[in-house]
């Protein structure tokens, strides 16, 4: 059963006449317990559209959907009274970098205890029980104490485990992730991946996964959306995407990783960047770092379509052997 559906969400910028599209028309959904892996570049709209679902996107940004559907509620219609009830604790979000998000003028305790306050009450001693419960689950050391220290007196690795600890705080059907592991070194990268992992299957919640990184969601993820320029690229089994993918986008990202580069001397890469405000395209956003762009592509936009039961937005989807259609 679905948990969240996002129906054609679009988040735009600036002029209403000549708006900056930094998510448009995305709609995808995730069941209950599952993991569901966000990847594309800095630019690509994953953390936009998730901060969209939360409704943390202020003015002069705009909200648009067919609906945006959390377990029968959609959230676009809900009053902000409503709307608290289930953002914040059955929708939870890990924000990037957690040495920043944090608020360093109040203790741990103070943050975790505030986020239970505001949306299950009770006692402050229930509360502080609970908050150590919270820091005991997420592997900090002598919680009792750590509940009395400030932000700046943690590790980046302990601050991130103090976010998921708030995050999870209220038991929430649908935990975002949004690069957790960013500033992180590669070590206790790992050590945050396996926590999220482990917290997901123990309360039995659905997690997405938001990440540059495919090699980050390659074992961890049941299905993959790939965006680029704010456009749902890509979607399917983790699996499958890895195995053979579809779009030229998904291809130039695993051609990047080491692992996909055995026995060449050099990793591949895309040349250019994503596009901003003044420079979109015609045609196919990715035309213009596309080794296999063809007119058709400069000039008529793709449609997202189903292909092998993946969705796909792309005139000459690769085959099995990653050569376009075009060239066969």
């Amino acid at each position: 059963m679905a948990l969240l559906t996002v129906d054609q969400l679009s988040v735009h910028f600036g002029d209403e006449k000549a708006p900056f599209k930094a998510v448009d028309r995305i709609s995808y959904t995730i069941n209950e317990s599952e993991v569901l892996g966000i990847v594309g570049e800095s630019g690509s709209g994953k953390s936009v559209s998730s901060l969209a679902i939360m409704g943390l996107i202020d003015f002069p940004g705009r909200v648009a959907a067919n609906s945006l559907e959390f377990n029968g509620n959609n959230l676009l219609a809900l009053k902000p009274k409503e709307k608290q009830k289930i953002v914040g604790a059955d929708v939870s979000m890990i924000f990037q970098d957690a040495m920043t998000s944090l608020n360093p003028s109040y203790t741990v305790g103070f943050q975790i205890m505030e986020a239970l306050k505001v949306h299950q009450g009770g006692s402050k001693a229930a509360r502080r029980e609970r908050a150590i419960e919270l820091l005991t689950m997420v592997g900090i050391p002598d919680p009792q104490s750590r509940l009395e220290v400030y932000p700046h007196q943690l590790s980046g690795g302990m601050s991130q485990r103090v976010m998921i600890a708030m995050a999870i705080a209220c038991n929430p059907k649908l935990l975002i992730a949004d690069e957790p592991t960013t500033a992180l070194d590669v070590t206790i990268q790992a050590q945050i991946i396996d926590l999220l992992l482990e917290l997901q299957r123990k309360e039995n919640m659905a997690l997405i996964l938001i990440t540059h990184d495919l090699a980050l969601v390659a074992e961890s993820a049941h299905r993959i959306i790939v965006m680029y320029a704010g456009q749902v690229v890509e979607e399917g089994k983790a699996e499958l995407i890895f195995k053979a993918p579809l779009h030229p986008y998904t291809q130039a990202l695993l051609e990047a990783l080491p692992e996909f580069a055995e026995g060449k001397s050099r990793l591949q890469s895309l040349p250019g960047v994503v596009p901003g405000r003044y420079d979109r395209p015609q045609g196919c956003l990715l035309n213009p770092r596309c080794p296999y762009a063809t007119d058709k592509c400069r000039t008529s936009e793709p449609e997202l379509r189903v292909l092998n039961g993946r969705q796909v937005k792309c005139h000459f989807p690769l085959d099995e052997n990653g050569v376009p259609t075009t060239q066969q």
